[in-house]
């Protein structure tokens, strides 16, 4: 289904196409006359642009209005016209002229040229449509285009709608979750948008003067092919376009450039995997599965062909991360969905023999954590759960040794209550997202327990909290984990640093958490920018999945070696 659209629906198009003989007549001037001015019209009929746009002409009114086209959109499923503008104005007027089917009529920007038609609104924008003559009355230069730099320019967006501009800048792409479904791509100013909660930045941030959505000339559904994708098929959160061209124009609740010409792009290349570990360090993972349900429509597949492609891209990711531990997060919550899970982790390398840390109470939740470990290469030496009812999916703990030597150590596998799913009353969302005080007391108990668990050990092992932590750098829950001495052993920049993608935002909520001391000994770390800024039609049940390990999960994976 179509979008609300500002001009006719697709639906309307093929009524108006279809009954063009009825009341629309396009009268081309011959080429031979085209050069000509504009016929005089009567007085009565003659409206400017600046008219028309600013209420003084009622609608349903035919008229006659002349203007310089400064962009064309036909084609299958495009606008299904073209945008007028005049520069006799400050600023310049713009104007769109619906005008289906007539994509044979040799129209280009620069065209001077004269219209009669009615004039009305649709959704609230003004437009030229039904139209009885439209006449090039002569060729020359596109008209003005407006130059434009944001923030600053963000006040003059209203003034300049439909009026051809350019963004004398670098703008990034930071939200591409409507591009397969509508071709347009969410674009900021100065570079990506961060979760306020990465920074202590608290509450809505206000950076709406630095957004502007590129949009595929048309408001159509499903567009085939899907616009702006590089040579691999993806457009990721991240990549740039710079002098970004066309007609601004406002629908749907946000500002929105048509380009007149392909934007161009750079940056946004996808990731190669973490470099192979050397023999004498261990790899400790975490990676958020996105219910890797066994069971077929529930939360994960909902049938033998999208699991299938699950499978498929969740063992690329797991594969390239090519570690000795992994903490595992949104596992259904079933023995049978452990056991696939262990035995596919197994069969991608020979070289590994992979274990499933037994759980001793996985919780009533749909969903579970989990530990793998290569049994090769490190040793374990115990484990526990936490059942306290702070949590409903309890961490699951594992003590480790290195098989070759070197001192144990603890593994701790926590998923904090979601951001989700939000309760009117209570727990509320007060800055840091609905839950937060939930998710403060989980990580109060988990730094109670974790020393707990130590001091029941020989020499007090160090422990490694790794998981879907749910909460952003500086908010509640991770200021508790950092004031226990619990420190992010990948990001040393957490302003910069994510894990996750949401609402044209990034930011971390998947960590690797250690004691300082154990820092000394992490030799290497990452993300692996696998998922969060792929597309989600991409996905295992996306409208058109891809190959590869890309957009597995929700979460992008973290990483440490340590020696």
């Amino acid at each position: 289904m179509h979008r609300l659209l500002h001009h006719a629906p697709r639906s309307a198009r093929r009524v108006l196409t279809g009954t063009a003989g009825l009341f629309l007549l396009l009268a081309l001037v011959p080429a031979a006359t085209a050069a000509a001015d504009c016929p005089a019209p009567p007085l009565d009929r003659l409206a400017s642009l600046s008219e028309l746009r600013s209420g003084a002409v009622d609608e349903d009114r035919r008229v006659v209005a002349e203007g310089t086209i400064s962009g064309v959109f036909y084609g299958d499923d495009a606008l299904g016209g073209f945008y007028l503008q005049d520069d006799a104005t400050t600023p310049p007027t713009g104007l769109f002229v619906y005008a289906p089917g007539k994509d044979d009529a040799d129209l280009r920007p620069g065209d001077h040229v004269q219209i009669r038609g009615r004039f009305g609104r649709h959704h609230g924008r003004p437009q030229l449509s039904r139209l009885q003559e439209l006449e090039r009355c002569r060729r020359g230069e596109p008209p003005q285009t407006v130059t434009l730099h944001l923030p600053d320019d963000a006040a003059r967006l209203q003034d300049l709608e439909d009026v051809r501009v350019r963004f004398d800048q670098t703008l990034t792409v930071i939200a591409n979750r409507e591009l397969a479904r509508y071709g347009s791509l969410d674009l900021a100013a100065g570079g990506r948008l961060r979760r306020p909660g990465q920074s202590g930045a608290f509450g809505e941030p206000d950076d709406h003067d630095r957004r502007i959505v590129l949009d595929d000339g048309s408001y159509r559904a499903n567009p085939d092919p899907v616009p702006f994708l590089d040579g691999q098929g993806t457009r990721r959160t991240g990549s740039c376009v710079t002098d970004l061209t066309g007609i601004l124009t406002h629908a749907f609740g946000a500002h929105r450039v048509h380009p007149v010409a392909p934007p161009e792009w750079e940056g946004g290349e996808r990731p190669e995997p973490p470099p192979a570990p050397a023999d004498d360090v261990l790899r400790i993972a975490t990676a958020n599965l996105e219910n890797d349900f066994v069971t077929l429509g529930e939360r994960g597949a909902r049938n033998a062909a999208e699991r299938d492609r699950q499978v498929a891209k969740l063992d690329a990711v797991l594969d390239g991360l090519a570690m000795d531990i992994l903490a595992f997060i949104e596992l259904e919550n079933r023995s049978a969905a452990g056991r696939e899970l262990r035995q596919r982790v197994d069969a991608l390398d020979d070289a590994t023999t992979m274990q499933k840390l037994a759980h001793p109470d996985s919780g009533s939740d749909a969903i579970q954590v989990g530990l793998l470990y290569d049994r090769e290469r490190v040793e374990r030496l115990g484990s526990a759960a936490d059942n306290d009812p702070v949590h409903h999916r309890p961490p699951l703990l594992g003590w480790f040794r290195p098989r070759d030597g070197g001192e144990p150590f603890g593994v701790v596998a926590v998923h904090f209550k979601s951001r989700t799913g939000c309760p009117e009353h209570g727990d509320i969302d007060r800055g840091q997202g609905c839950w937060n005080q939930r998710r403060t007391e989980q990580a109060h108990r988990l730094v109670e327990w974790i020393t707990e668990q130590r001091a029941a050990q020989p020499g007090e092992p160090p422990v490694i909290i790794a998981g879907d932590l749910n909460g952003y750098a500086a908010e509640d829950p991770l200021t508790v984990l950092r004031e226990a001495g619990k420190q992010d052993l990948v990001h040393e920049e957490p302003a910069t640093a994510y894990t996750y993608v949401f609402r044209g935002r990034t930011g971390q909520l998947d960590y690797l958490l250690g004691p300082r001391p154990l820092a000394g000994h992490v030799i290497a770390a990452d993300t692996w920018a696998v998922n969060a800024d792929e597309p989600v039609f991409l996905g295992f049940d996306g409208d058109r999945p891809g190959e590869g390990p890309w957009r597995a999960s929700d979460h992008d994976p973290v990483w440490l070696d340590l020696r």
